[in-house]
């Protein structure tokens, strides 16, 4: 069975060229820097939004990678508290 996703599990890095036309390019999903990458669907109603390098991210600030990995929520803890 194929996945759904457009990659293959245990790849990360951009979507295919065409949607990443920045300049300099996005940076890749396993970068340290992967959330300043371009929104390229934002589903605020829903919570979520998929970044250029393929990276869905959530409101409440977790992740899920190219290769189906979960990052924890992670909000600064002064945010929190607030």
């Amino acid at each position: 069975m194929e996945p759904h996703s457009p990659r293959a599990a245990g790849t990360t890095g951009r979507l295919p060229d065409a949607l990443c036309t920045h300049t300099p390019q996005c940076p890749t999903a396993d970068s340290p820097d992967r959330e300043a990458a371009q929104v390229v669907a934002a589903h605020p109603e829903q919570g979520w939004s998929l970044l250029c390098n393929a990276l869905v991210i959530f409101e409440d600030t977790g992740e899920l990678l190219p290769d189906n990995r979960i990052v924890a929520p992670h909000r600064p803890l002064a945010a929190a508290t607030a």
